[in-house]
C-alpha cells in the first residue's frame, strides 16, 4: 500500500480552507505557519446558512482581498451528505469566481492531522506519549448502524508549530478512506499491531473524532493490544489542518479542476466492495469463456 506524506512548510502563501463534512463548520485564513483567523462552529443543519457568511467575516477581519488570495483547500470528506456538499459548492464557486487554484483535502486526514498536538504531547497534555517515536492515528467519522468513515495514519516525534505538515516521513497515510465496520476494523487494526515490528511498531494508538458510539470498540482494541497504549480523543478537525494540508498540494504545483471537484461520496462497506470485486471477476472469467 502506497503511502502519502506531507513534507516540508509549504511555499507561504494565504490560503482559504473550509470543511463543512462534520457537525462543524471548519474554516481558517492561514499563511504559512500562522493562523489568521479560524472557526469551529457546531451547526450542522445551519451550514449552508453560515458558511459564506463565516467566510466573508474572516477576510473582512483580516483586510484580505479575493485577489490577494494564493489558493482555496476544500474538505471534500468523506462524511455528511449534504454538508460535504457545501464546502464542495463553495469552493468550487470561488475557484471560478476567484480565478484561483482549488485542492481538496480528505477529511479524514484533516480530523487525524488535527489531532497530532495531542498526540505528541500525551494523554495528560504532559510529556509526550512518542517525543522521538511513532504514534498512530486513527480517525473516526461515525456512519451509523456500528459503522465508521476512518483510515490510519501514522505520525513520526513532536507535531509541528503553527499549520505547516512536517518534515518528510513524519506524516504518512497507511490505510485509504473508506467506510467500515467498527468490529472488523478493530480487529483489523488489532492485527496490524500484532505484525508491526521494529519503527514500524507505534508507541501509541489514537481514536480521535466521533466516538460517543464507538467507546466500547476502543475499549476492546486496547484489550487485544494490551502492549500498546490506546487513547481515545473526542474531537473535532480544524480548519488549519485543511489549510495545512490543502497548502503542501498547491505548494507542489498541485490543483484541481474546479469544474469537475466532487465531493469524496465513501457509501460502500469493505463487505460491498469485496462482493462487486467477485462480480467483476466472475464477469471476466465468463467473458473469457465467451
Amino acid at each position: 500500500m502506497g503511502e502519502l506524506t506531507t513534507q516540508g512548510s509549504g511555499d507561504g502563501r494565504l490560503v482559504l480552507a473550509v470543511d463543512t463534512s462534520t457537525a462543524a463548520l471548519a474554516a481558517a485564513l492561514v499563511q504559512g505557519g500562522e493562523v489568521l483567523r479560524e472557526v469551529q462552529s457546531l451547526a450542522e443543519r445551519n451550514h449552508s446558512v453560515h458558511t459564506v457568511s463565516a467566510v466573508q467575516t474572516m477576510l473582512e477581519e483580516c483586510g484580505v482581498k479575493p485577489e490577494e488570495l494564493g489558493g482555496l483547500a476544500i474538505g471534500r470528506g468523506p462524511g455528511s451528505y449534504t454538508g460535504m456538499r457545501i464546502a464542495v459548492s463553495l469552493g468550487k464557486t470561488l475557484a471560478w469566481a476567484w480565478d484561483k487554484p482549488l485542492v481538496g483535502v480528505s477529511s479524514l486526514e484533516a480530523l487525524a492531522y488535527s489531532a497530532w498536538p495531542a498526540a505528541s504531547a500525551g494523554p495528560d497534555g504532559s510529556e509526550a506519549d512518542v517525543p522521538s517515536g511513532r504514534a498512530w492515528i486513527v480517525p473516526i467519522m461515525d456512519a451509523r448502524r456500528g459503522q465508521a468513515y476512518t483510515a490510519r495514519f501514522a505520525a513520526a516525534g513532536a507535531a509541528p508549530e503553527g499549520a505547516n505538515p512536517a518534515a518528510d516521513g513524519a506524516w504518512t497515510r497507511q490505510a485509504p478512506d473508506g467506510i467500515r465496520l467498527m468490529r472488523e476494523w478493530v480487529d483489523e487494526l488489532a492485527a496490524a499491531l500484532g505484525a508491526a515490528e521494529g519503527p514500524s511498531r507505534p508507541d501509541a494508538v489514537w481514536l480521535v473524532g466521533e466516538l460517543a458510539q464507538h467507546e466500547a470498540e476502543a475499549g476492546r482494541l486496547q484489550a487485544l493490544c494490551p502492549g500498546v497504549p490506546v487513547h481515545a480523543l473526542p474531537l473535532w478537525l480544524e480548519g488549519r489542518a485543511v489549510a495545512a494540508l490543502g497548502a503542501k498540494r498547491l505548494a507542489a504545483g498541485e490543483r484541481d479542476d474546479a469544474h469537475a471537484f466532487a465531493p469524496n461520496y465513501t457509501q460502500l462497506t469493505e463487505a460491498e466492495v469485496k462482493l462487486q470485486e467477485k462480480q467483476a471477476a466472475e464477469g471476466a472469467v465468463r467473458d473469457d469463456a465467451n
